[in-house]
């Protein structure tokens, strides 16, 4: 376990630089959860993210999730888990900086984490979770879609046979695109995204268009 977090961390600082604070929260009948904060100076964006009006907005600060992956996600439904096989996978959010109190989210974001854990969840790309609060002060949104992998963190490849770990974006949602994403599914809230050209990482943002 604390090789496969030692690399995840190699990685994240390969791929966002050095982290310049961390978090670590642990949970009754759970590992230790880390959360890591990098500033992006620039204006990279994930997949399917805008990059802002006019191609840039300023710097971006990122919240990575470390102690996720320690163990790999097993189906609920399963009587006795693989304790080597299974998907595993950390958080990654970015928000643009100092447009509001984003610093609050260490703890959702380590809630989410856990999540795997204590509820016997297989966090996965077009999933949405739930937060039940918002993200941080004053944010209009208490719930997020995972992403697609593979954007500003590579999978990470383990050794047999291990799966890889894989960094997944979270896109916050309002609760009416939460809601139309229920219905329509996550393909065509990101599509509705796209065709607005909704900054995705404005902390402040409102709803997309879903007339």
């Amino acid at each position: 376990m604390a090789e496969v977090l030692s690399l995840v961390e190699a990685r994240l600082r390969t791929a966002l630089g050095e982290p310049d604070s961390r978090a670590a929260m642990t949970f009754v009948g759970t590992d230790r959860v880390e959360v890591l904060r990098f500033l992006d100076a620039g204006d990279r964006a994930e997949p399917g993210e805008s990059p802002g009006p006019g191609g840039a907005g300023g710097a971006v600060v990122r919240y990575a999730t470390l102690g996720m992956s320690a163990r790999p996600m097993a189906d609920p439904t399963v009587v006795v888990a693989d304790p080597q096989r299974g998907p595993r996978a950390e958080l990654v959010l970015s928000v643009r900086a100092g447009l509001a109190d984003t610093d609050k989210v260490l703890r959702p974001l380590a809630v989410l984490a856990a999540s795997p854990q204590v509820e016997g969840l297989v966090v996965a790309p077009g999933a949405a979770l739930e937060v039940g609060e918002p993200l941080w002060p004053g944010a209009p949104f208490s719930s997020v879609l995972v992403a697609e992998s593979g954007g500003l963190v590579a999978d990470l490849e383990l050794d047999a046979p291990l799966d890889p770990v894989r960094f997944l974006p979270l896109l916050p949602m309002t609760p009416n695109e939460a809601a139309w994403k229920r219905v329509k599914g996550a393909q065509a809230l990101q599509e509705r995204w796209l065709a607005h050209g909704t900054d995705l990482r404005d902390p402040l943002r409102g709803s997309v268009p879903l007339d």
